[in-house]
């Protein structure tokens, strides 16, 4: 089963956008009929054999990395219909009539790959058109559903999640949706459920770090009537989580908690960190921030995909909304549920669940490079100028080089040995920074190495480390988070009531005076 479509009936976390890896690639014309540019738009063939062979770092354990399907394979997955949305409103703050009017409206298709497209005459259509793709939902609910549309009309789900919402009272992370006229559905999983960021004030930040709360929002485990059976639970965490190349599969763990501890741990993770697919609840992932992610060589936190064109961002694209779910990861296949060994039909509507098309993933990959940063509130000061200082006086700029304030490097994790062939395939830091080996070796992301992240934006961030155990720079730069006493700010390990948070001890040294110019420094980038 697709773990897209299973997670809107019962999972717990979302899929998140990243890149994938370019060699060359078969190409598909699209006139641009704009009499000013008179350009021509050349649409990348997203799946190709020989490049597919090796769209990923091998995994720290390589018995495991995906053995992706075949060109003939994916081409033939239905293509995904992109359907008109409308908003969300909070208790309170829908139009008069909204929902009866809803339910008069003809199901709309903006873009299905066969009758129905946007225009595509610019540089400008297309990245409006790939907007349209980013907001799209893939998963549709109603009564049940992991987000179901008796949450979105029930004031107590927004208390008990803290729901960030707009000004006008819109929740921007899932839409209406009419796909047959007199039925209202909740849209949801699309790219902007987790890259989209209400910030202070209201305004809305698109592309970012997103601060939807996946797991406050999610139905309670523990419930006399629970939309999850604890049996399917277990199903789908294995489809998402397992690596039974290992002994034991990290995931096994889950088998013995009871519906209260499952409620805890999923509970654990703050807005801004996710169970992503492929990662793992005891080892979720930090949401990556899109902005800028044109300049990034490495993608994942774990850099499990090389980028350089917009090419490399359909392919993984593609892979995340589903496609690698089908691969074979030594004989376990995650989308043949309950089994696990074989490939579904590629027309199956819940096991495989449709795809997007070239041109769409296309429109998204210039969208999401479109996209820029917000106007910056922190003013290079003289407590930035000292800051700047410490940076370079420190050696930051080493791993953190300006411009770009990363220097698109891996860095190892302790307890794995680099193979030989990888110093010349890929550029490996002979650093290693001590942090949480976990996501790195134990999950099916894990490369052995982690990425060098880069510290633009970073005041519009949270939740750091790449699982977020810190909320705020000036918890990362405590010297105390090295302590076995200390209690994360952000992402506490399940059943951990302290947790040391190792590693990265650059800037912990510093004395409280510079430690605030550095942060100063920091959140002018």
């Amino acid at each position: 089963m697709n773990p897209l479509a299973m997670t809107s009936l019962w999972g717990k976390l979302p899929t998140v956008l990243c890149a994938g890896f370019l060699v060359s690639a078969s190409i598909i014309p699209v006139q641009a009929e704009d009499a000013q540019q008179q350009k021509r738009f050349a649409v990348p063939a997203t799946w190709d054999d020989k490049v597919m062979n090796g769209v990923e770092i091998p995994l720290a354990n390589p018995i495991g990395s995906p053995k992706h399907v075949s060109a003939d394979y994916y081409y033939r997955i239905p293509i995904r219909p992109v359907y008109q949305q409308y908003p969300v409103y909070a208790p309170g703050r829908e139009p008069a009539g909204y929902m009866e009017e809803l339910k008069k409206k003809e199901p709309v298709i903006i873009w299905d790959g066969a009758v129905h497209a946007p225009a595509l005459r610019t540089e400008q259509d297309w990245i409006r058109a790939g907007e349209m793709v980013f907001s799209a939902a893939i998963t549709y609910s109603e009564d049940q559903g992991l987000y179901a549309l008796p949450d979105v009309r029930n004031e107590e789900w927004y208390r008990r999640s803290e729901m960030p919402l707009t000004p006008d009272g819109v929740l921007p992370f899932l839409h209406y949706v009419v796909r047959q006229k007199g039925r209202v559905e909740l849209g949801s999983f699309s790219c902007a459920m987790c890259h989209t960021r209400v910030m202070r004030g209201g305004a809305l930040l698109k592309g970012a770090q997103g601060n939807f709360p996946f797991n406050q929002a999610a139905p309670p485990l523990n419930s006399p009537k629970p939309r999850i059976p604890a049996g399917l639970l277990f199903l789908f965490n294995r489809q998402m989580y397992a690596m039974p190349w290992l002994d034991p599969d990290p995931i096994d763990r889950q088998r013995t908690m009871s519906p209260e501890q499952l409620d805890a741990m999923y509970g654990a993770m703050p807005p801004g960190v996710v169970p992503r697919h492929r990662s793992s609840p005891f080892s979720p992932v930090q949401v990556p921030d899109l902005i800028g992610v044109q300049d990034r060589h490495y993608l994942d936190h774990t850099g499990l995909h090389r980028q350089y064109s917009a090419v490399d961002l359909m392919r993984y694209a593609a892979l995340n909304q589903g496609a690698d779910s089908l691969a074979s990861y030594d004989g376990f296949i995650p989308a043949d549920l309950p089994n696990f060994k074989k490939l579904p039909d590629p027309e199956d509507p819940v096991a495989v669940g449709g795809r997007y098309g070239d041109d769409q993933l296309y429109a998204l990959a210039l969208y999401i490079y479109s996209l820029k940063p917000p106007e910056n509130p922190n003013r290079f000061d003289s407590a930035a100028v000292r800051g700047q200082r410490v940076f370079e006086n420190e050696g930051c700029a080493s791993c953190h080089t300006p411009p770009l304030y990363t220097n698109n490097k891996l860095t190892p994790v302790d307890g794995f040995r680099v193979p030989a062939d990888h110093v010349t395939k890929y550029d490996i830091l002979a650093v290693r920074v001590g942090t949480d080996a976990d996501l790195a070796l134990k999950t099916r992301r894990g490369t052995g190495y982690y990425k060098v992240p880069s510290l633009k934006g970073v005041w519009y961030r949270s939740m750091f480390g790449h699982s977020g155990w810190c909320a705020t720079l000036e918890d990362w730069f405590d010297p105390k988070r090295l302590r076995d006493d200390y209690v994360p700010t952000g992402f506490r390990p399940y059943g951990a009531r302290t947790f040391a948070v190792k590693g990265h001890a650059f800037g912990l040294a510093l004395s409280d005076a510079q430690r605030r110019d550095l942060i100063a420094f920091l959140k002018t980038l």
